[in-house]
């Protein structure tokens, strides 16, 4: 099975965000989805669909992400609003609570998006509403695919580190019974294409689409660099014994040639 992981798409109702047009970075990427990957069962999108979370941003998303030939799972990130989503998305499923989180199945296991936004601030949260609904999904046995905008741990970024999630001992006391069952966690929110490993569990997280946070692992956590590395998406491939995830540099202009 392949899928797309795609994140941070940051899109604005009109006009340039840092210089760029994030709407038009959008457009490319599903024009390269569709045609280098049509294959694709689905997209998932871990967050930041807009910048500012306004009406006008997601009706731009809501145009061009809809020219995909595959099913879209929207997921959203502390950039987003879920009020002003839900009038341009109305059926994109909530919880019981109203959180922005769902599950599904696949050949290869559960499918679990999280919800990691928390009023009033970028970092993320895991409240305990959410964190009862978490167990029961992952009461369901076989395997379980984590997805979410925030990391629960560092990697590394000052400032970045100071807006993880930060209710991440709840969240691992959640889904520790759980550890050998969980295949990957995927997650956006760093602008960075980042893979590891998280008290036994491995973790991939991919560019965003309009800007970076450039990796400058001296910088103090009150500074955030940017920089204009090329946009990417991840290419997933999924079967019962292995996944791979390939990072596509989809705007690369580079020369190809037969080696």
């Amino acid at each position: 099975m392949k899928f797309i992981h795609l994140t941070d798409t940051h899109v604005i109702g009109d006009g340039l965000l840092y210089g760029e047009d994030p709407g038009e970075r959008l457009r490319l990427a599903v024009q390269s989805i569709n045609t280098e990957h049509g294959d694709a069962e689905f997209v998932i999108l871990t967050g930041d669909m807009t910048h500012w979370g306004d009406a006008s941003a997601y009706v731009r998303f809501a145009v061009e992400i809809a020219k995909l030939k595959m099913p879209v799972h929207l997921m959203v990130g502390n950039h987003d609003d879920t009020s002003s989503l839900m009038q341009t998305f109305p059926d994109v499923p909530r919880d019981e609570n109203g959180f922005v989180q769902n599950a599904f199945e696949t050949p290869f296991g559960r499918f679990l998006l999280l919800d990691t936004v928390a009023e009033g601030t970028h970092a993320g949260a895991y409240c305990e509403a959410r964190g009862t609904w978490l167990k029961r999904q992952l009461e369901a046995p076989g395997p379980v695919f984590l997805f979410m905008h925030h990391p629960p741990f560092a990697v590394g970024i000052k400032a970045m580190d100071a807006i993880m999630m930060h209710d991440a001992e709840p969240f691992y006391d959640v889904i520790a019974p759980h550890k050998a069952r969980i295949r990957h966690l995927f997650f956006g929110h760093v602008h960075r294409a980042i893979w590891g490993n998280w008290r036994g569990i491995s973790y991939s997280c991919m560019r965003a689409l309009n800007h970076q946070v450039a990796l400058d692992l001296d910088a103090p956590a009150e500074r955030i660099n940017g920089n204009f590395e090329s946009p990417a998406y991840g290419v997933v491939l999924l079967d019962q014994h292995q996944l791979t995830v390939h990072m596509h540099d989809f705007a690369d202009q580079s020369t190809r040639f037969q080696l």
